[in-house]
């Protein structure tokens, strides 16, 4: 039994005509009747009621792998799920739409991780069709789980998705998700076979990529995209020789970057301190890949919010029409 069905139980208090003489009575309740055990104070809370609810039906249910035939059972209904690595507790979340679409999400992201097997990945879930957004049931389990399990990736951002642009320079914390678990470079993508326009390639290896995949947007470099060609190989390309064909196709000056979560694109010439490495295409037409500092830093890992700036979601057809 992987997944069960909450339905949460409240307790209305509803006012009468006497109430405010009640009140008043409850108000001189004296010191006394507290001290001799004939009298007790009763404060109602919702919050605790909905994480011990979530928490008694989450706790019978065996987790399932995380795994594309597992997932193929799960409903698409909104609920919270719980995340299991090598039989520990690791995360808790919530799909407000579809614990199908959120679970395989997860699933797609581990598949393109090095140092980590996604078959030690098990889930089980709840569906719960209130509208519970408001009261962030996730985070009412969290803190209920956190008395006894560190629940660690909650907190070394393994939710997180496009930092941006922005942050793409920062130094990322060891204790962070992607540097203990960077992405595969040998992960193959199956494009299209021949000659093919750039900006075509970009945005097949971008929806079969695992990780994210940004890259510059700029007048200039959506005309680059568009009027430039690439040769694809028969064979599948890993995401390193994906990035070695990408870069010969551009004019020099491009830089392919490999950070520990995700790879980009653009018009720049620059050392990244946590990178994996870089591809650049210099001025003879040579591709040089060099591999990264991977420099980390001490301490907790920040709370990552999406930045203004982050991947344009648009559709290079789209910006070029």
């Amino acid at each position: 039994m992987l997944a069960a069905r909450a339905k949460v139980s409240t307790t209305v208090l509803r006012a009468g005509p006497d109430m405010s003489d009640c009140e008043t009575r409850i108000g001189e309740l004296s010191e006394a009747a507290l001290a001799e055990k004939w009298a007790a104070e009763f404060r109602l809370s919702i919050t605790r009621a909905l994480a011990d609810q979530l928490e008694t039906t989450l706790r019978p249910l065996k987790p399932a792998p995380l795994t594309a035939v597992a997932l193929s059972a799960v409903l698409a209904r909104p609920g919270v799920y719980a995340l299991f690595f090598k039989g520990e507790r690791v995360y808790v979340g919530k799909a407000a739409r579809s614990l199908q679409d959120r679970l395989t999400q997860h699933l797609r992201k581990l598949s393109g991780r090095t140092g980590l097997d996604s078959a030690a990945v098990q889930f089980v879930c709840v569906y719960v069709d209130e509208d519970l957004d408001a009261a962030a049931p996730e985070k009412l389990l969290i803190k209920k789980y956190r008395k006894r399990d560190s629940i660690p990736w909650n907190t070394n951002g393994f939710g997180n998705k496009d930092p941006g642009r922005n942050r793409d320079t920062s130094v990322v914390k060891a204790a962070h998700f992607d540097a203990t678990y960077p992405i595969d470079l040998e992960y193959q993508c199956h494009l299209r076979p021949g000659v093919q326009q750039i900006a075509v390639a970009l945005e097949a290896a971008k929806a079969q990529l695992p990780y994210l995949l940004r890259f510059e947007t700029s007048a200039s470099a959506r005309e680059a995209y568009r009027d430039l060609s690439m040769v694809v190989p028969a064979e599948p390309l890993t995401a390193r020789n994906l990035a070695q064909h990408l870069v010969a196709a551009l004019p020099a000056g491009w830089q392919m970057t490999a950070l520990p979560g995700y790879l980009i694109l653009y018009q720049e010439r620059r050392r990244y301190g946590s990178a994996l490495g870089w591809w650049r295409r210099e001025s003879g037409g040579d591709v040089l890949f060099t591999p990264g500092p991977r420099q980390f830093a001490a301490g907790a890992v920040d709370a990552e919010a999406v930045d203004s700036g982050a991947g344009d979601p648009t559709s290079l057809f789209e910006l070029d029409a």
